[in-house]
């Protein structure tokens, strides 16, 4: 299975791409994650926010496929380290790769909301979209070895 973390925006700094790379490189060949960079939609001649939405929500769907799609949303469910590891076992038998949308500055239009396979909610608070990218690499590495019951993770 192969997890792709599907994030709008580009150009990020050196420590994402560094503390990213260092949890990618320690997942397991059969549980490869990989970040596509879709590029945001400009704001320019007039375009609302809804607009760029609806353009970036095509990307991350040609990017994600026939994949099971989870999109990060502020309201989406909030979940324990071990309950992602849970969900991550979950993931494993379903036999398809997991897409997870990480959306631009204006947000994740509706629709790609609705289509959703499931909203996870990183938290409450606003994250910038550098801080998510690492977040989510560590995390799937952190659910990973509480699946493999190893003492990377403490409860």
């Amino acid at each position: 299975m192969k997890l792709r973390i599907i994030s709008v925006g580009h150009k990020m700094p050196g420590w994402v791409e560094t503390a990213c790379a260092e949890y990618i490189k320690r997942m397991p060949r059969e549980l490869s994650v990989e970040i596509i960079e879709i590029k945001p939609d400009k704001r320019a001649d007039g375009k609302n926010s809804t607009v760029v939405q609806e353009a970036e929500a095509k990307r991350i769907l040609e990017a994600a496929g026939r994949d099971f799609l989870v999109v990060c949303d502020e309201r989406g469910q909030e979940v324990t380290t071990l309950q992602l590891a849970e969900k991550m076992q979950f993931w494993q038998s379903l036999g398809k790769d997991i897409s997870i949308v990480v959306g631009g500055a204006d947000g994740i239009h509706t629709s790609l909301k609705q289509q959703a396979n499931w909203l996870w909610g990183l938290s409450k608070l606003t994250l910038p979209h550098a801080f998510v990218r690492v977040l989510l690499c560590e995390q799937l590495y952190r659910a990973h070895t509480v699946i493999q019951n190893h003492p990377y993770h403490r409860e």
